[in-house]
């Protein structure tokens, strides 16, 4: 009964913390998306912000905000839930320092978590990259026309790429955070400040290591249905970005990325924990 009531609580409140990031983060998700696609369309941050507030309103920063909104829920609960049971796994490895034990958690959380959210994230970048405004595509009309094309390994394009980029995130938020945390202040006002810092440096950090990833995840799954495809898996896309276009292609759109989920990884980290302490109180 222990053993569920802590899933529960750490379930409860992942999915709190990324429904809180992702509503307050996503018109920076956009424009990194569309930042990725390539550079034809748009020349940088400030560009993207301009022609989508003059093409598309106000709404075009929250295009494809349904699919992370549904999946927050299970993809957070799935990388706090299955951090905690990677790490209490991984701490039977004696040899292996602290420290690792807890990167390798937060590696192998990234992948399960990715196992949940390719899907979600199809769509998502699927509606983002869609510019039209004649026609527009809701969630569902997109995910209809993958499954109809090619079923159930349609909609985990890009698997591998969100493994990786996931898994390489996580492995450096959760390792970074977890290991300062016992170094900071106990004053619970300093403490609070203190883990937002580094929740900030966490994520900013895991961020500028994943975004190659990111990227070659976005090329990959942007691609629209019918057509020949160019990209066609995460090591091939990652060569061919750079003969084509450079290294600095696969950092494109770290900006917003930065921005997004630098103060996104402190957020998420304050509410997972600040529900995670309310239950406790009123459920032990």
């Amino acid at each position: 009964m222990g053993k569920l009531k802590e899933a529960f609580q750490q379930i409860t409140a992942g999915g709190s913390a990324g429904l809180v990031e992702v509503c307050v983060m996503h018109p920076l998700d956009v424009m990194k998306t569309r930042l990725q696609l390539g550079s034809q369309f748009y020349s940088g941050l400030g560009d993207v912000f301009k022609k989508t507030l003059a093409e598309e309103g106000v709404k075009g920063f929250y295009k494809g905000i349904i699919p992370p909104i549904i999946a927050e829920t299970p993809k957070r609960a799935t990388k706090f839930l299955t951090f905690e049971q990677y790490k209490h796994a991984f701490q039977s490895f004696h040899a292996i320092p602290e420290w690792t034990q807890i990167s390798l958690a937060g590696a192998a959380a990234g992948v399960t978590e990715a196992c949940v959210n390719t899907p979600f994230e199809l769509v998502k970048v699927r509606l983002q990259s869609d510019r039209s405004k004649t026609h527009i595509r809701t969630s569902r009309d997109v995910a209809k026309e993958i499954f109809a094309r090619r079923g159930v390994p349609g909609i985990y394009t890009a698997l591998g790429a969100t493994m990786y980029r996931n898994g390489t995130w996580n492995c450096i938020y959760f390792g970074l955070y977890h290991n300062v945390k016992p170094l900071l202040p106990t004053e619970p006002i300093q403490n609070l400040l203190s883990r937002m810092g580094v929740g900030f440096v966490a994520g900013t950090i895991a961020s500028v290591a994943n975004i190659p990833f990111d990227v070659v995840k976005s090329r990959i799954q942007a691609q629209p249905e019918g057509t020949t495809w160019k990209y066609l898996n995460t090591w091939q896309t990652v060569g061919l970005i750079y003969r084509e276009e450079g290294a600095a292609a696969l950092y494109r759109g770290i900006v917003p990325k930065v921005m997004r989920l630098g103060p996104g990884g402190a957020i998420m980290l304050i509410v997972f924990e600040t529900v995670q302490d309310f239950l406790k109180k009123i459920m032990d």
